[in-house]
């Protein structure tokens, strides 16, 4: 749904809106009247109720805060918790990814239903092929007895009309890890052991129920306080903030908006792609089996949670957001760093321990969106700004699916001419299940693995703004620009060692 323009995105972009003049204001107490903003007057927009569409908005403000929901049975104030959450070094409250439970449309799932374009017709081949006798004619059209239905979908193959169809949610459609399911009023809930926080269900729930938290307030209040805040970009940028953004407009935004510089994620990713190379080499097949590659935050929590035995063959090096981020403080030791891109997930890589020295906040492009929504930043009247220039065009492609493996192999063939580089990829998590599947049954022993948590790589990650196929072309556009081709030529190539240090 990401690239059509809704209701959903309106009131989304709206919130970050709002909280961002409210970090710029200083003034919290402000919260309280955000709700009526977003949902003026006395008559509901969308929902039975202006009272619920005004309760259901200041759920996202208080996420977008990175709060957490307040109990539906519990009388709070929306500010409940604002004393500790509005500073600049408050991470978030677990869960990442929330559902608003009033908001969720308890929608039917896992049915195979009749539609209205069931003709009644005298071969009834829906009502012989079913083998439990759920299909049955009601006034002259075929019915299905949900009470009776294996859910086999024998009926839906035999009809000539296709007139029945399968109903799925969409966020357990879209959930890789099937780790949603449905509570005891017919609300989706999220089995957090099973999550990785890849905000798929996000992006495809229909009715906007679905939210994950943010630290806008916390990165402008940084800002305020006088830091010297750094942004470090992800290459999937380009075309995110409208198709006629260059990277030097981008960057003069990003000054306009008080941040003191802004590097290129791709540089790291650069460093990732070499070190990558070198471990597939000293320890593929020796002391792995196979090596899949780390710079999918989801993909590694996957491959941890679903196959343990496996999840040692994940890479160890670190992820580009990582490596770029201590580029950074290598010159910057005092600099606050904000990643932005397109990854939920990459909320919680930020939140790990031993990361969190280096990354100290995140957002992703539709937060951003927000921000500049709130400062009014108008790109067009913008002077360009010095052109991003740090990284190279394999490492800009990390963004796409296949561009990690790409990067690799081509620093391994670059060194060793004669030796054979076998890759594979998956990207979509039930692929990537798949994929894990296969190498656990040796199907891919000596192999590069690629692993990508969305559907078509970064450039569709759940903080994306536009469709996947407008961000493929910009991003193909971004990688032209670069000056060097590949990651083995990286002016950063010779300080891996040093920022592998702790």
């Amino acid at each position: 749904m990401r690239g059509i323009p809704s209701l959903i995105t309106d009131i989304r972009k709206q919130v970050f809106a709002e909280v961002a003049r409210m970090a710029y204001s200083g003034d919290y107490t402000q919260m309280e009247d955000i709700p009526f903003r977003i949902v003026p007057g006395t008559n509901p927009l969308h929902r039975e109720s202006v009272f619920l569409e005004r309760a259901i908005a200041g759920e996202r403000v208080r996420l977008a805060m990175g709060l957490s929901l307040q109990p539906v049975q519990t009388r709070t104030l929306l500010t409940e918790g604002m004393d500790q959450a509005a500073i600049a070094e408050q991470y978030y409250e677990a869960p990442l990814v929330n559902i608003i439970p009033y908001a969720c449309h308890a929608c039917p799932t896992k049915q195979y239903r009749v539609t209205e374009l069931c003709q009644g017709c005298l071969a009834a081949s829906c009502q012989r092929v079913c083998p439990k006798g759920a299909v049955k004619f009601v006034n002259g059209k075929s019915r299905i007895d949900q009470k009776l239905c294996i859910k086999c979908g024998k009926c839906a193959k035999s009809c000539p009309y296709h007139a029945i169809t399968y109903l799925e949610r969409p966020c357990q459609a879209a959930c890789g890890m099937d780790s949603i399911g449905v509570d005891e009023y017919g609300k989706a809930k999220i089995d957090y052991d099973l999550c990785v926080s890849c905000g798929q269900c996000l992006v495809n729930c229909p009715f906007g129920a679905i939210v994950d938290k943010s630290q806008i307030y916390q990165v402008i209040r940084s800002i305020l306080e006088g830091n010297d805040v750094v942004a470090i970009v992800a290459p999937s940028f380009a075309g995110q903030f409208g198709k006629d953004v260059t990277a030097a407009k981008f960057v003069a935004a990003m000054k306009a908006l008080g941040f003191s510089d802004v590097v290129e994620v791709a540089a790291g990713a650069d460093i990732c792609a070499i070190e990558e190379a070198r471990d597939f080499l000293e320890k593929v097949p020796t002391e792995q089996r196979f090596m899949a590659t780390s710079c999918c935050p989801s993909w590694r929590m996957m491959a941890r949670r679903l196959f343990p035995n496996e999840s040692g063959n994940i890479s160890m090096t670190y992820t580009p957001m990582v490596y770029t981020a201590r580029l950074v403080k290598r010159e910057k030791p005092e600099a606050k760093v904000v990643f932005v891109g397109p990854c939920a997930a990459k909320k919680l890589e930020a939140m790990q321990e031993e990361l969190r020295q280096d990354v100290d906040f995140v957002l992703t492009y539709e937060e951003l969106m927000g921000i500049f929504e709130a400062k009014e930043i108008d790109f067009s009247s913008l002077p360009a700004s010095e052109p991003l220039a740090q990284a190279t065009s394999a490492g800009r492609g990390f963004a796409q699916a296949g561009g990690v493996a790409a990067a690799v192999e081509e620093i391994i063939r670059r060194e060793h001419p004669d030796f054979e580089v076998k890759t594979q990829r998956a990207d979509g998590l039930r692929e990537c299940r798949k994929l894990l599947m296969l190498a656990k049954a040796g199907k891919f022993d000596g192999y590069l693995l690629e692993g990508m948590a969305c559907p078509g790589g970064c450039i569709a990650g759940a903080g994306t703004v536009i469709s996947s196929d407008a961000a493929a072309k910009k991003l193909q556009q971004h990688m032209s620009e670069a000056e060097i081709q590949s990651s083995a030529d990286s002016p950063y190539a010779d300080l891996a060692d040093q920022l592998n240090e702790p």
